[in-house]
């Protein structure tokens, strides 16, 4: 099972801002500590909003905040929402299929098992779990500080 890229910056801006919770965090602010594009991380982020995930606050001193208590939020829901399909094979897309031994075959079966497995796992895991151990959290400030500033530095010698 491989998540789209969108999926991954949308559920490491949730982590990013479940761990800023006492404070609005500005998208760039975001995009500086995972070194990504800033561009990629604002359609992210519209998305998140739409979907209700987190609030946005626009104009100077704006930015991102969680909309949910993290112990309400699922990675599962969150993958669910911002994966465009869970076709693992070909013939999980009914429109596009054409695979020949679709009749026959036992494995589409046994994959649509372990797909379901899959988000039962990520059912089972809360954003606010994620959060809890405060030296994990330590680990990961000190990551994206040390990411943030790196990624300021490259920024200001290629102007």
């Amino acid at each position: 099972m491989q998540l789209t890229q969108f999926t991954d910056y949308a559920l490491r801006t949730l982590l990013y801002l479940a761990v800023h919770r006492d404070r609005l965090v500005p998208v760039a602010e975001v995009s500086a500590a995972y070194g990504i594009s800033n561009h990629h991380l604002v359609k992210v982020a519209h998305q998140l909003a739409r979907l209700g995930y987190i609030e946005s606050a626009r104009g100077r001193g704006g930015g991102l905040r969680l909309a949910r208590d993290p112990a309400k939020v699922t990675v599962g829901e969150v993958v669910r929402a911002t994966e465009p399909h869970f076709h693992v094979v070909e013939c999980f897309d009914g429109d596009h299929n054409t695979c020949p031994i679709v009749g026959a075959c036992g494995l589409a079966r046994t994959l649509a098992q372990a797909r379901e497995r899959f988000l039962e796992v990520l059912d089972g895991q809360r954003l606010a779990d994620l959060v809890q151990d405060p030296a994990r959290v330590g680990k990961l400030v000190k990551i994206w500080t040390r990411t943030a500033g790196a990624t300021r530095r490259q920024l200001a010698s290629s102007e």
